[in-house]
């Protein structure tokens, strides 16, 4: 039920937004001068909501966030950006960390402080970020058949650089989410999960000033080895109207396969007044600087043998195939 509610939301949005049909081409009279905007009247605080299906080795979410400048200068941003999501449970019996379903209900935190600085001529914005993300996390069934005991909750951390690169037709983000503290723990009597280290690229286009599309490459590893290697990631997003962005991600990795999610962000306040907010919204190299950091998720992997467990593994699994748990 909330996949079709989440979904139908996003689809709806987006078809009823009107899209600009007019291509950008980054030049001072379409986009107005770019030199003559004050960082100071434009970077403002913002505070609002978002929401997302799960994903690969991500659940579905809903929670608050906001944006908060510490420091404006003439061409730089110091600040601070936070989250807190309530954590659903999976839909159906569709495991987003391939085993074991995710029960609900949780609360997951996401901090960033970040610098973020503009070229001599504007036409670049460059930043960096960096946090904690923590994910408590509810075990329910099995979504493979086997007959699962002893339900356990874990808490799983990570810690997270960002670098990122936005022109008015370009932007890159690089990134790598770092797990620490516990990152392996037994789920239930058949299966074991760990949190993921991911690293990863993703370099996108501004189709229209509004409409971006990005492709990426990630690299994960851990939970003892069962979710090593390369993976791949598309996504499409849409600033339906200022503070309002919508967007599509599908992604492919040998441990998680094909996943497909969708997720909406909204965010009240911004600029001091509507044609400012306008305005910014027609340049992504300022509207980057107030844009909520992007991998906040920590992304766990589950397993029912790990190497070096072959014998115990075969063993439990013939219980749980008949019906018998530890």
């Amino acid at each position: 039920m909330l996949r079709r509610l989440s979904s139908g939301l996003v689809a709806s949005a987006i078809a009823l937004a009107p899209l600009p049909t007019k291509a950008q081409d980054g030049t001072a009279e379409d986009l107005g001068d770019v030199m003559s905007i004050s960082l100071k009247d434009v970077v403002k605080p913002t505070l609002g909501f978002q929401g997302a299906l799960q994903g690969a080795g991500t659940p579905n979410q809903a929670g608050i966030g906001g944006f908060l400048p510490i420091s404006v200068g003439d061409n730089s941003v110091f600040f601070a950006d936070v989250l807190a999501n309530v954590n659903f449970a999976d839909y159906g019996n569709d495991s987003s960390i391939i085993n074991t379903t995710v029960a609900g209900t949780t609360i997951s935190t996401s901090s960033r402080l970040g610098y973020r600085w503009l070229n001599s001529d504007r036409s670049w914005m460059y930043g960096l970020n960096a946090g904690y993300d923590s994910r408590p996390m509810n075990t329910g069934d099995a979504d493979t058949g086997m007959n699962v005991s002893n339900k356990r909750s874990v808490f799983f951390q990570q810690v997270a650089v960002n670098a990122e690169a936005v022109s008015n037709s370009w932007n890159l983000n690089a990134y790598a989410l770092i797990a620490v503290g516990e990152k392996e723990a037994q789920l239930n009597s058949v299966y074991k999960g760990g949190s993921l280290n991911t690293y990863g690229l993703d370099v996108g286009y501004f189709i229209t000033p509004v409409v971006n599309a990005s492709v990426g490459y990630y690299y994960q590893n851990g939970d003892l080895g069962t979710a090593d290697g390369s993976g791949v990631l598309g996504r499409l997003a849409y600033e339906m109207t200022n503070g309002v962005t919508a967007g599509v991600n599908i992604s492919y990795d040998e441990a998680f396969d094909t996943r497909v999610s969708a997720d909406i962000k909204v965010r009240f306040g911004g600029a001091s007044t509507t044609a400012q907010r306008k305005e910014v919204q027609q340049l992504p190299v300022i509207n980057a600087l107030t844009s909520t950091p992007s991998n906040r998720d920590v992304r766990v992997h589950d397993a029912d043998c790990w190497p070096g467990e072959l014998p115990y593994c075969a063993f439990v699994r013939g219980l749980s195939l008949v019906g018998m748990d530890l």
